[in-house]
């Protein structure tokens, strides 16, 4: 198949331990905007041309929650337009991440391929990364609405 049939992979749920502690580190930290609570155990964000959902675990489920030690998705990522842009984020947020819960994974470094980005983690452990990638960051999102 030449051509997806999707217009890209621009929907993500996490499920998380504490949703009111997460959902105040992507609002905090990323900007993420809430554009649909259906009920307080579930908030959907967007950041304009995305829908990142988080989903409090059921406190049914909760106590026998064991975090795995490490996890099957290996990151998430959000784009920058450049590498200055990285650099930009990455002094904006990681002296902030310890009093939202998080912390810095890697620091920013140029890989292989060209992209430049660094890593950190949400107060799950769900690991982020922060990414140029010569490519995407180059495309122009339209908000409709």
């Amino acid at each position: 198949m030449s051509t997806p049939l999707h217009r890209g992979l621009r929907h993500v749920a996490l499920r998380v331990t504490n949703l009111a502690r997460s959902r105040t580190f992507y609002e905090q930290l990323l900007g993420m905007k809430v554009v649909w609570e259906p009920d307080p155990d579930n908030v959907y964000f967007s950041s304009g041309s995305d829908n990142f959902a988080l989903q409090q675990i059921p406190a049914s489920e909760l106590t026998a929650y064991q975090p795995l030690g490490g996890q099957s998705l290996d990151h998430v990522g959000v784009i920058l337009e450049s590498p200055e842009a990285v650099d930009r984020m990455y002094r904006e947020v990681e002296p902030r991440l310890p009093q939202l819960g998080g912390r810095v994974v890697e620091p920013p470094k140029q890989h292989r391929d060209g992209s430049y980005s660094f890593y950190f983690s949400d107060p799950d452990g769900t690991v982020i990364q922060a990414l140029y990638e010569p490519t995407i960051s180059k495309l122009e999102f339209t908000r409709k609405g």
